[in-house]
């Protein structure tokens, strides 16, 4: 399972018993018939949610642990971003739901995953394909030292934001507007590894996969440009007053693909 890293950046920005009857084995088995599309590699969905040959419409399940919902200005910045890359005639909706603390303070992929597969409730259902999103309350076990993960795309529909970082991060910057946009930018950037960027499911069309950090793109001022300086990153994202947007090589890869 593909798992990508959003490292302190700029642009960067997871049997029941066993005297089961035969209806509850036909059920479990039904369940696992409807999950398994939403449990695949990381950019295998990228045609499905770029175009509408199959699917129409798209739902995202957004789960986040009470106490660290992302801000409205984020979310609507991170809708606008799919409208404007996916052909979804029949609309995006967002599904926002609290949930209790895992209670961990570091959280491994796999535990990730875990907490998806015990809360999710949505996944693809005729034209409508499914996205799991989830903010976490604590941090990733990937962090090193000073660099820090601030979300990984770890399934084909599913991406996790570390929250709880975000917000440590951002706490002492002067922009009163910098926490939505790290948690747009974060997002936005997963979301483009869900889609197949960069080299993830989305066919490269040119050239621009940076050789030292694989699926991401070499262009600096691009939303998948892979960044270590988050000091820096920040203050200039804040500075600007707008998420990073995807430079046209790799909206060249997305529209060969199916999308916008």
């Amino acid at each position: 399972m593909k798992a990508s890293k959003v490292i302190s950046a700029l642009f960067l920005l997871a049997v029941l018993g066993t005297a089961c009857s035969k209806t509850d084995d036909t059920s479990e088995e039904a369940t696992a018939l409807v999950t398994v599309n939403n449990k695949k590699v990381t950019g295998s969905s990228s045609r499905d949610l770029l175009s509408d040959a199959k699917f129409k419409s798209m739902v995202v399940e957004l789960v986040y642990v009470k106490g660290f919902e992302p801000s409205a200005a984020a979310v609507a910045n991170f809708v606008s971003f799919i409208e404007a890359r996916t052909f979804k005639p029949g609309g995006i909706t967002v599904l926002k739901r609290e949930i209790e603390s895992p209670a961990k303070t570091v959280y491994t992929t796999t535990d990730i995953a875990a907490i998806e597969d015990a809360n999710r409730t949505k996944f693809n259902n005729g034209t409508e394909i499914a996205v799991w999103a989830y903010f976490s309350d604590g941090a990733s076990a990937e962090n090193e030292g000073n660099s820090v993960v601030l979300g990984i795309a770890y399934r084909n529909t599913s991406f996790v934001i570390f929250e709880n970082t975000i917000r440590r991060n951002t706490s002492s910057n002067p922009f009163s507007n910098t926490r939505s946009l790290l948690e747009a930018t974060v997002m936005e950037h997963e979301f483009g590894h869900i889609l197949g960027l960069t080299n993830l499911g989305a066919p490269l069309q040119s050239n621009h996969e940076d050789p030292d950090n694989s699926k991401h793109c070499v262009v600096e001022s691009c939303l998948m440009y892979f960044s270590s300086e988050m000091q820096v990153g920040i203050g200039a994202m804040a500075a600007a007053g707008a998420v990073p947007q995807l430079d046209a090589q790799c909206l060249a890869d997305l529209r060969a693909n199916g999308g916008r």
